[in-house]
């Protein structure tokens, strides 16, 4: 039976039911824990995130996969503690949300060094906490396309994930053909990729949707609920018809085992204020509902939410 690395320990994959492919318990840039007026204590991140993961437990929420990466505030300790209070499974990643992100250490270290650390936190564990992780994250630096550092650690990325079976999931998809340049000489299968946030507003335009597809890699539309329709929406925001239309037209198209959605929501932002009114809900309170609106059947339903992601996330070896 196939297996996904969770914080408290590897679980079935047919057991993960409803998942959030794409999500954040909190998220900061390195360095956001020096900022006084946007850092919280334990306590107040706390009392933020447990309502929102419960929540999502009782909408019928199973699996949330916390995309955080090394550097941006990623805590596995309290992962463990919000798993177990919650009922809620936490994956874990390995990795980086993109090379800016990377502090000197990782940024400058071998590809061969960064390929055994992200080997280690996934088959031995991650620092002392005893839970291993479930995926790799990697990303495009600010600027929109991938930076040598970048590349170093897509690399890395391969050799790890084709070493231990788990998937690749990215941030950002808009530079995809050093990615699959990469990916193609380490001999890493792109069913075994998610192109991530190929739906947010300055992004999905200049996206090479079908070129990823063709390629064989996976589609994450994964910023639903980030719309203009917010009070207070972020640059990364889009029209919400626009971005359902968008998404619709690629099932459509006939490529929903390609698809993955989720929210991209921050729990309890780290050094920022966040996004007032999004949160990882969103998907039961507004997409589904829109998915049944627009004619998608339950079993649709069920392939994009929990047989996709079980798929992907499965360790494969």
């Amino acid at each position: 039976m196939s297996k996904v690395n969770t914080v408290l320990g590897p679980v079935p994959a047919e057991e993960l039911d409803i998942v959030a492919i794409h999500e954040h318990i909190g998220y900061g840039m390195p360095g956001s824990e020096l900022d006084t007026q946007w850092w919280k204590t334990p306590e107040q991140a706390y009392e933020e995130t447990v309502p929102k993961l419960r929540a999502f437990r009782e909408y019928g929420g199973r699996t949330f996969v916390e995309a955080t990466g090394i550097c941006n505030g990623r805590d596995v300790d309290y992962y463990k503690s919000l798993s177990a209070t919650t009922g809620v499974h936490i994956v874990a990643c390995t990795g980086f949300v993109g090379g800016n992100t990377a502090l000197p250490y990782f940024a400058e270290a071998s590809v061969d060094y960064l390929t055994k650390l992200f080997i280690h936190e996934i088959t031995v564990g991650i620092g002392n906490t005893g839970a291993k992780a479930g995926v790799i994250k990697v990303g495009v630096s600010r600027g929109g396309r991938m930076t040598e550092l970048d590349k170093k650690i897509y690399r890395a990325a391969a050799r790890a994930a084709s070493q231990t079976g788990v998937a690749i999931l990215t941030h950002l998809a808009i530079d995809p053909e050093p990615a699959i340049a990469i990916f193609n000489e380490e001999g890493m299968d792109l069913d075994r990729v998610l192109f991530g946030h190929a739906d947010d507003g300055p992004n999905a335009p200049i996206t090479p949707h079908q070129r990823i597809l063709d390629a064989g890699g996976r589609l994450g539309f994964d910023t639903f609920g980030y719309e203009t329709e917010l009070p207070d929406p972020p640059f990364w925001a889009r029209p919400r018809k626009e971005r359902f239309d968008h998404f619709m037209s690629i099932v459509n198209d006939g490529h929903l085992d390609k698809l993955l959605a989720s929210a991209d929501a921050n729990c309890s932002p780290l050094g920022w204020p966040g996004v007032k009114g999004h949160t990882v809900n969103y998907i039961f309170e507004q997409l589904i509902p829109d998915l049944r609106e627009a004619g998608m059947p339950q079993s649709d339903i069920d392939r994009l939410f929990v047989h996709n992601p079980a798929q992907f996330l499965a360790i494969q070896n």
